[in-house]
């Protein structure tokens, strides 16, 4: 089986879990570059995005931190939960799409933790 395919197969079952318990979830998507990390609820009408925070945001470069590593994550992780508790988003799942729990996906959710959301 591919890496790939196997990834999307795990983040499937996650989020399949997660749509059933119908909790508001934290979704992260990492490449070599970049993070990204969103707040999604879950309608009936479709998901929707209520916060969004990545190494993209002019925020976070203004920050000063290179954007592929862990440093970067930390400040996205910040962001996301300032971000969220602004939309009255305490209480989350985290999705982490598949990848491992290690390196920049769990200094992020280390840094939403400190910021504020429980999950």
């Amino acid at each position: 089986m591919d890496k790939k395919i196997a990834r999307k197969r795990r983040a499937m079952r996650t989020r399949c879990k997660i749509r059933e318990l119908g909790i508001t979830r934290l979704c992260v998507n990492r490449t070599v570059k970049h993070i990204y990390a969103q707040v999604i609820i879950g309608d009936k009408g479709g998901d929707k995005v209520l916060a969004s925070a990545s190494t993209l945001d002019k925020e976070v470069i203004a920050a000063g931190v290179s954007t592929g590593n862990i440093n970067g994550a930390k400040i996205v992780g910040d962001f996301i939960a300032k971000r969220a508790i602004a939309n009255g988003i305490t209480q989350v799942a985290f999705d982490r799409s598949g990848f491992k729990y290690h390196g920049s996906i769990k200094a992020l959710a280390d840094a939403a933790r400190e910021g504020g959301l429980e999950f």
